[in-house]
C-alpha cells in the first residue's frame, strides 16, 4: 500500500477498518466499515440505482447493493439486491469481484495531494476502533437518513463511523472525498480565469491541476473548520441527514449524549 495503489489483501483487515473497492471501471468507489468475522457494515441506495436522479446518469452509476450472478442468494447475505440504506453484506457481496482497498487517515498534505484521486485517504484523525464499531453497529441498526450522492453517500457514512465527524454549514458537499474531487474538477474547467493566467497549454494544465489540488484539500474533512464532533445517538435522532440544512440545525442545537435523551428528542419531533 502507498501513494499509487491502497490495495492490501484480506488477511491484512481488522474490524474497525474502512474499506473500498471501485465500481463500473473506476468510475467511483464503495465504502464500508469491517466489522469482523468476514461482514462488512455499508451505506447503499438499493433499487438498482446508485444516484436516483431520473436521468441517464443513473445508467451509468448503478446500485451498490451486493448482487450475485446466479440465482441463488448469497447463504451468508441472503438476497440484499433491493435493500437499501445500513446494510450488512459478506466480503464477496461487498466487493462485488472486485479488489480489496483500505482508506488511509491522518495522512499528511503532501500526501494527500500526491493522491490525486479523491475518495482513499483523509488527513484527519480516526477514532479508536471501539468506537468506530460502535457507531457502525448503532447505525444497521437505527439508519443513516436518506442516501444523497453528493451530502449523504456510503463514503460519508465510512468516514462518519471512523471519525464522528459531521459538516456544520449548509453550502457544501458532504464528508466524501469522491463528491469533493467532482466538484474541484468542475470548478477547474469552469473557471474562466484560468485562460487570462497562462496562454501555453502546459501552462493552462499547471495552473488547472494547482487549483484542482487546492480545491480538494480545503474540502477535505481533516483540514475545514466547518466540522463538528456528533455522538451517533444524537444524529439518528434526526431524520433528515441527507438534508444540509436540517444538519446544520442539527450541529448547533443542544448536545444529547445518551440514547435515552435522543428517543426524547425524536418524540418531541
Amino acid at each position: 500500500m502507498g501513494v499509487f495503489s491502497n490495495k492490501i489483501d484480506r488477511e491484512q483487515l481488522n474490524p474497525g477498518d474502512h474499506i473500498y473497492s471501485w465500481r463500473q471501471a473506476y468510475i467511483y468507489a464503495h465504502h464500508g466499515i469491517y466489522v469482523g468475522d468476514g461482514m462488512v457494515n455499508h451505506f447503499t441506495r438499493g433499487g438498482g440505482q446508485e444516484i436516483g436522479t431520473g436521468t441517464v446518469l443513473d445508467r451509468f452509476l448503478c446500485s451498490s447493493s451486493p448482487s450475485n450472478d446466479t440465482d441463488t442468494p448469497c447463504p451468508k447475505c441472503g438476497d440484499q439486491n433491493k435493500t437499501d440504506g445500513v446494510i450488512s453484506s459478506c466480503l464477496d457481496c461487498f466487493l462485488s469481484g472486485d479488489s480489496l482497498y483500505l482508506f488511509e487517515y491522518g495522512v499528511s498534505t503532501a500526501y494527500f495531494l500526491a493522491k490525486a484521486r479523491g475518495g482513499t485517504c483523509t488527513l484527519a484523525v480516526a477514532d479508536p476502533n471501539e468506537d468506530v464499531l460502535r457507531r457502525a453497529s448503532f447505525l444497521l441498526e437505527n439508519g443513516f437518513g436518506g442516501y444523497n450522492v453528493f451530502n449523504n453517500n456510503c463514503e460519508d457514512f465510512a468516514v462518519y463511523c471512523k471519525t464522528g465527524l459531521l459538516i456544520s454549514t449548509s453550502i457544501s458537499v458532504g464528508r466524501s472525498g469522491q463528491a469533493a474531487s467532482c466538484l474541484a474538477a468542475a470548478s477547474t474547467v469552469i473557471s474562466t480565469p484560468l485562460r487570462f493566467m497562462t496562454t501555453s497549454f502546459s501552462g493552462l494544465a499547471a495552473v488547472g491541476y494547482g487549483m484542482y489540488c487546492v480545491s480538494r484539500l480545503v474540502s477535505d474533512i481533516g483540514v475545514r473548520r466547518d466540522v463538528s464532533k456528533v455522538p451517533v445517538e444524537r444524529l439518528v435522532a434526526s431524520p433528515d441527514l441527507d438534508e444540509p440544512e436540517k444538519m446544520e440545525m442539527l450541529i448547533a442545537s443542544p448536545e444529547v449524549d445518551a440514547p435515552e435523551k435522543a428517543e426524547e428528542v425524536t418524540k418531541e419531533d
